[in-house]
């Protein structure tokens, strides 16, 4: 730790890590006032006054990827590593408020009508797809394996089911070609309005603790409603144009520049092998555009993150470990919560 490096904070006595793995309401009010009496006690200073800027980029912390009981729990090889990440997110969060500027938390945004939910595609039965073991590549649909439901195309199309098609056609082509993961019929899940949709309440908390406590307003970057593509990444959607060319979906510049004028960026969340991985991916394609020295700025907490294992259907651990790797390689740094560097 640098000299200008504030020290780390004891954990505030309203932290139960027992809860972590559950759904409540935030007292708000009894936060912000606990808040600013815990910023008086220990000298933390408003976030403005940062030598070194520091943004914590929480990937989908969401109830739907980290409550048990929830439609996408990343439970990681432990079973329970959705929660656990997040104890150690918390007690990281906690401890290191004095230094971390700003928190940007990501939330993976649906609606039930989009190309990756059951409801949008049809057999020749008119069955849909099983959420969770279906992979719809592009043969499928050259095939009519899948074909797009007719159902939707009064609200994704104004009734045009042609243009569907044909983008079902485009976007498994794109993503086939581009050598990303084949699309994947996952179960509804994130979906707008609904608790799933939420941050973890433990997090959320947090969050909130170091708004108060910095004087720094949490910022939020909804991605994925877009009914026509994926977005694992908040950077940028999976397939950015349909059926011609024509643009459907626009790369997140103003984040990505936002986040490389930091100083260091922390980069946590779920899952390693989906939604982070393909974050960091991104990010790290922009940094290789411009300076390769930048990635020495990116911070991978690797005890706050897990990859998606379904034991005896997928277990992405090996993706995520190669992905991890390759960051590491091009100067990202692997840590862990308890770790602290000298350069933060």
């Amino acid at each position: 730790m640098t000299s200008s490096t504030p020290p780390q904070l004891p954990i505030p006595t309203h932290f139960d890590a027992n809860k972590v793995g559950e759904v409540w309401r935030v007292s708000y009010q009894q936060r912000e006032t606990e808040a600013q009496n815990w910023a008086k006690q220990h000298q933390i200073q408003p976030a403005a006054t940062d030598e070194m800027r520091v943004c914590l980029l929480l990937i989908d912390v969401q109830n739907t990827f980290c409550i048990p009981e929830f439609e996408l729990f990343v439970g990681g090889n432990s079973g329970k590593g959705a929660v656990e990440d997040n104890i150690r997110l918390c007690e990281f969060i906690y401890r290191n408020l004095g230094s971390i500027s700003k928190i940007i938390a990501t939330l993976d945004t649906h609606t039930a009508m989009q190309i990756f939910h059951p409801f949008f595609w049809v057999n020749d039965k008119g069955e849909h797809p099983q959420p969770g073991a279906t992979l719809i590549q592009f043969e499928d649909v050259q095939n009519g394996v899948w074909k797009v439901n007719p159902a939707v195309a009064s609200s994704l199309a104004n009734g045009d089911y042609q243009s569907l098609e044909k983008h079902a056609l485009h976007y498994t082509k794109q993503l086939s070609d581009g050598g990303r993961f084949p699309l994947t019929v996952w179960p509804y899940h994130g979906i707008l309005g609904g608790i799933g949709h939420a941050l973890v309440s433990a997090v959320e908390e947090a969050i909130f603790y170091h708004t108060i406590s910095r004087q720094s307003q949490a910022q939020f970057e909804l991605k994925g409603n877009h009914p026509l593509t994926e977005n694992y990444s908040v950077f940028k959607p999976e397939v950015l144009d349909t059926f011609g060319g024509r643009s459907i979906a626009d790369k997140n510049n103003p984040l990505i520049q936002q986040v490389l004028d930091f100083d260091r960026v922390i980069i946590a969340g779920q899952a390693k092998s989906h939604c982070v991985s393909w974050t960091v991916e991104d990010l790290l394609a922009e940094i290789q555009q411009r300076d390769d020295n930048l990635a020495q700025k990116i911070y991978l907490l690797e005890d706050c993150t897990s990859p998606v294992v379904v034991p005896g259907i997928v277990d992405y651990t090996e993706q995520a470990e190669t992905a991890f790797k390759r960051f590491a390689e091009a100067g990202m740094n692997r840590v862990k919560s308890t770790e602290i560097s000298s350069g933060w």
